[in-house]
């Protein structure tokens, strides 16, 4: 671990490599698990004005658990997430060609309908943050069905940071980006 301003950075970033591979895994990562996507209070926000223009790009499964749970939800936990369908696949998940998951949300941001790219949790995967009073921790999370990003991240030689360079961006911002560069160029 390091510190970069008030973040504290695993390693991991640096050391290991990523690449999504949805030909190989078709996106699971919007479809597995037990919860949908994290949102921040500020997202919900989002969302909530949002959906009428994304309400088009989704499915009627989707649309659905939406209008029945809302745009998000508030888990047993107290933490704020997407919905799911029938307790599997985000509600904003999209299916296509060959049955690769895609984000509703992103397809809208893709069409010029918003100017939301979808939540940030999603647009650092496989990067999590988990904000503290003092700090936030910024962490690689490791999940098997992410297995074929891990060998094309090597194949590529793509380490995580570089993978998620415009999230982590949106995220920190530039400065905050140059420095952990910086960091990864000391390491080599």
């Amino acid at each position: 671990m390091f510190q970069l301003g008030k973040t504290i950075v695993s390693e991991d970033l640096l050391d290991k490599d990523f690449v999504c591979n949805l030909s190989t895994c078709k996106g699971e990562c919007c479809i597995a698990g037990e919860a949908g996507a994290p949102l921040t209070s500020e997202e919900v926000g989002t969302l909530q004005e949002i959906y009428p223009k994304v309400q088009p790009f989704l499915r009627p499964e989707g649309i659905e658990a939406i209008e029945e749970q809302g745009t998000h939800i508030v888990s047993q936990l107290d933490e704020l997430e997407t919905p799911l369908v029938n307790d599997k696949e985000c509600a904003y998940v999209t299916f296509k060609e060959g049955g690769i998951a895609s984000c509703g949300i992103e397809d809208a941001f893709n069409a010029g309908a918003i100017d939301f790219r979808k939540p940030i949790s999603c647009h650092l995967y496989p990067v999590r943050v988990q904000d503290y009073s003092e700090f936030a921790a910024v962490n690689y999370h490791r999940w098997p069905i992410c297995d074929d990003a891990c060998t094309l991240g090597a194949e590529l030689k793509v380490p995580v940071y570089r993978f998620v360079k415009d999230a982590l961006i949106r995220k920190f911002g530039p400065d905050w980006y140059s420095e952990l560069e910086k960091v990864a160029a000391e390491r080599k």
